[in-house]
Parts: structure tokens; sequence; C-alpha cells
């Protein structure tokens, strides 16, 4: 499995990191995709993605709801950080930093790790739930970071809420972007617009949910057009609702989805794992 949008850099993960991340391994994640949301999780993104190289892997960007009258320096300072990460080379990170996730037998001071490598533009996107004070706001900082992507050849992570026509207007200005629609939870309809235009469904805990309609949504969707994810720390799949969210936990999606498809929880984790490989040009 690989969790596609998972808040490592999260405080609630802070405490115990090192044995977290071995138990998500050994219970079968196979790389964590860490989003930023803003320029002050720039550094915090990829001080933990650093850390933990092949098996975390940072996005940079700024979520909508962060979108403020400060946008612009916001976007500025996020672009600096992209732009920095991405020219720098790969090298080995001090000693220290290293971290033995079980699955090696060298010592930890021992254990060469390289630099985490930018692998999304995210997580970005539209959100007119609560607020809409900066509804053009968001779609002039959603345009600038669809640049982004286009400029490095980079998927992105679009969040969507409440937002599903502006949202499909923006990104079909842009056809040369593919990214994953994050926590999809929208109608068939929009469903099917999003994979005609190349991007994933990233599916998560919530289609463990009762009386959740994502399961009607996803008839006629290929399980070759979804990933995992979890938004951890926040949506737990049952039985789990309400707790900090693992990675590992994607296995009750896996079944669920199984269920949908008719097929073995196994195809799932297959497919899910090979298009989230494929997207995000991750290689294990």
């Amino acid at each position: 499995m690989i969790d596609t949008h998972c808040h490592i850099d999260d405080p609630q993960y802070a405490e115990g990191l090192d044995a977290f991340l071995a138990e998500q391994r050994h219970d079968g994640v196979q790389a964590i995709l860490v989003p930023g949301v803003d320029a002050s999780s720039v550094k915090d993104v990829l001080d933990v993605c650093n850390q933990y190289p092949d098996y975390l892997f940072p996005a940079l960007g700024l979520h909508p709801e962060n979108v403020k009258d400060d946008w612009r320096e916001q976007l500025a300072a996020i672009k600096a950080g992209v732009d920095k990460n991405l020219a720098s080379t790969p090298h080995t990170l001090h000693p220290p930093q290293a971290h033995n996730l079980g699955g090696a037998d060298l010592p930890r001071e021992a254990t060469p790790l390289r630099h985490s490598r930018l692998i999304a533009i995210g997580e970005i996107g539209l959100d007119y739930h609560w607020d809409i004070t900066f509804k053009a706001e968001q779609q002039e900082a959603l345009r600038e970071q669809l640049r982004w992507a286009e400029q490095y050849g980079l998927p992105v992570m679009i969040h969507s809420r409440d937002a599903a026509e502006d949202t499909l207007k923006i990104l079909r200005e842009f056809p040369n972007v593919r990214g994953v629609m994050h926590c999809f939870s929208g109608s068939h309809e929009v469903a099917e617009q999003v994979v005609k235009m190349g991007y994933y469904l990233g599916i998560g805990g919530v289609i463990t949910f009762k009386n959740c309609k994502l399961a009607e949504h996803l008839v006629g969707i290929p399980l070759e057009r979804l990933v995992l994810e979890t938004d951890a720390p926040y949506m737990a799949p049952v039985p789990y609702r309400g707790k900090r969210n693992e990675s590992r936990w994607m296995w009750h999606v896996v079944e669920r989805l199984a269920q949908i498809y008719n097929c073995s929880p196994e195809h799932v984790n297959e497919v899910t794992t090979a298009n989230a490989k494929a997207l995000f040009v991750i290689k294990l």
C-alpha cells in the first residue's frame, strides 16, 4: 500500500515517530506522501521527509483554506522552497539523521540516506465550504500553483470542497497537468469528469463510513484510476473512526474497495499501488 496523502509532519506524530513508521512499514505500507499546506509547513514537511528518504515523499503547496490577505507572500515563500528542493542534488545526510525503519541490517550510523526530492505540488485547490471571502484569490492561487506543476512536470494534489464546478474549470485550463482529486467524495458525474481528464481519485476512510454514498459514485470508474490515502491524522476508517489515523489502517479501505469491485483485497492493493507509483513516479 502507498498512502498518497498523510500529514505526518503534524505534531501529533512527533513523539515516537521512528517506532510509528516502523509499524506502518511492518504492516504493508511501502511509502507515505506528505503534502504541505502553507509557507510555514515547508520546513516541517521537508525536514521530516529528509529524515526518512525513500519512505516519506514531500509535496509543497498552499491549501485553499490558508489563502488569506498574504496569499501572494505565502506563494512566493513556497515557490522558493520548491525551487530550492528541485535544484538540490541527491546527497548523503549526516549520520545522526539516518533512521533505520527495520528493513536494513546496517547500523544506524552507517545507513546512507538521500535528500528527499519533491514528488508533487500540493495540497492545493478550492474550498468554499466555510468561507468564500477569498474565493477569487483561491482561484488565482490555484492557477499559479498549476503553472508550477506544468513548469516542473509534477503532478498535483487537489483539494476541492463545495467547489467542483470551478475546480474542474480551472484544471481544464492546464491540460498537461495530471494529479489526484484528494479525499474524493463528489458525485458520479464529477468522478467521470475527473478521470476523463486523466486524474486519479484519492480514496480514504470515508468509504468505510455508514451511509457513505461514495460506493455508488464509483460505479463504472476503473480501479486503475484510484489511489489510496488517509488524510491522517484525520479521517480514520471504521473501526478506528475518531482516532488519530494511521497509514496501515488503509487496509480497511482496501477491503471495502474489494467488496465494491468484486475482487480480492490483494488485487486492489496491487492496482492502487501501481497507480500511485505511476502518477508520482515513485521507485521503491
